[in-house]
C-alpha cells in the first residue's frame, strides 16, 4: 500500500493480540475487526478505544490487507461509548483515546466497510461513519444520541456526518437526536446499502471481493484524493491527481491493467 512505501526506515508494526473485546480475523486480503461486548450492545470502554487504535495502526501498514471490514459481535454494531465504565483519568485524557482510534481508522489507506446490524448510535454511529462504505440490515437503527445523554458529538461525527448527509440534515440528526431506521438512513445517504439480515454477509463479501480484485495502490490514492476534496481547491485537487497518476504509472499493477485490457484477459494485481 502507498502508506508503507514511505515507511522504509521505520520498524514494522506488529499485529496486536486479540482481546476479549477487540479481535481481528484475516481471510485472504480482507481483515475483519470485531467489537465485542455483546451484553452491552458492543459499547466501547476506554481500553477498547486504545485496542481499536492499535489494530488500525497495524492495518495501515499491512501490505497484504487490501480491504477492511468493521463490525460488531452478535446482533448489534455498536451502542457507542460505555459511560458506565471509565478509568480514573480526566475526561480530556480519556477523549484522547477516542480521538486516536478515530484518526487511526481515518488514516487507513485500504477501503473500509462498516457491516451494521442492530444499533449504531452515538460513537457507534461515528465508528460506522468513519468507514468508507456502510452496509446495513433492514433492522438496523441509527442515532446521534449524544444530546439525550447530555453530550456533544465525538469520534469525528461533527466532521464526518455533514459530508455524508449535508449540513442541514446533520444538524437535524445531531440537535434533535432522533432514532432512524435503515430505510430512512439509506434515503438520506447515511448508509450506502440496506439488505435483509440473512443477506448481510453476502452483500459485504460481494463488495470486499470487488475491492480486493482491484489494484490497491490506485484505489488507496483515489480514497485519499476524495478524503481531501472538501478542503482542497480545484487547482490543488488537479495537482494531487497528477501526482497520484504519476505514481500509478510507475507501478507494475497499472502496467498489468493495461496489458490485460489489450490482451482481453483478467488482470492479476499484486499491489506493486
Amino acid at each position: 500500500m502507498v502508506a508503507s512505501m514511505v515507511r522504509t526506515m521505520a520498524e514494522p508494526v506488529s499485529r496486536p493480540s486479540d482481546t476479549d473485546n477487540i479481535r481481528t480475523t484475516v481471510e485472504g486480503r480482507v481483515a475483519t475487526v470485531v467489537v465485542s461486548s455483546p451484553g452491552r450492545k458492543n459499547a466501547v470502554t476506554p481500553p477498547m478505544w486504545g485496542q481499536l487504535a492499535s489494530v488500525f495502526r497495524w492495518l495501515e501498514f499491512a501490505d497484504d490487507i487490501w480491504a477492511v471490514v468493521v463490525t460488531g459481535d452478535g446482533e448489534d454494531f455498536c451502542s457507542g461509548a460505555d459511560l458506565a465504565q471509565s478509568d480514573d483519568v480526566h475526561w480530556l485524557a480519556s477523549m484522547r483515546f477516542v480521538n486516536e482510534a478515530a484518526i487511526a481508522l481515518h488514516s487507513l489507506p485500504q477501503p473500509t466497510i462498516a457491516r451494521v446490524d442492530g444499533v449504531a448510535v452515538g460513537a457507534g454511529l461515528s465508528l460506522a461513519l468513519g468507514c468508507d462504505l456502510i452496509v446495513a440490515t433492514e433492522r438496523a437503527r441509527f442515532s446521534e444520541i449524544f444530546a439525550t445523554r447530555g453530550l456533544s458529538l465525538d469520534f469525528g461525527s461533527s466532521w464526518l456526518l455533514p459530508r455524508r448527509v449535508g449540513l442541514g440534515k446533520a444538524k437535524e440528526l445531531s440537535l434533535l437526536a432522533p432514532i432512524i431506521d435503515a430505510a430512512e438512513a439509506e434515503r438520506i445517504g447515511l448508509v450506502d446499502k440496506v439488505v435483509p439480515v440473512e443477506a448481510l454477509d453476502a452483500a459485504v463479501a460481494e463488495w470486499t471481493d470487488r475491492l480486493v480484485s482491484l489494484p490497491p495502490i490506485a484505489v488507496s490514492q483515489s480514497k485519499a484524493l476524495l478524503d481531501r476534496s472538501s478542503t482542497s481547491s480545484l487547482a490543488d485537487a488537479l495537482a494531487a491527481e497528477a501526482a497520484a497518476q504519476t505514481v500509478n504509472f510507475g507501478t507494475r499493477d497499472t502496467m498489468e491493467a493495461i496489458s490485460a485490457f489489450i490482451a482481453k484477459r483478467e488482470p492479476n494485481f499484486r499491489g506493486r
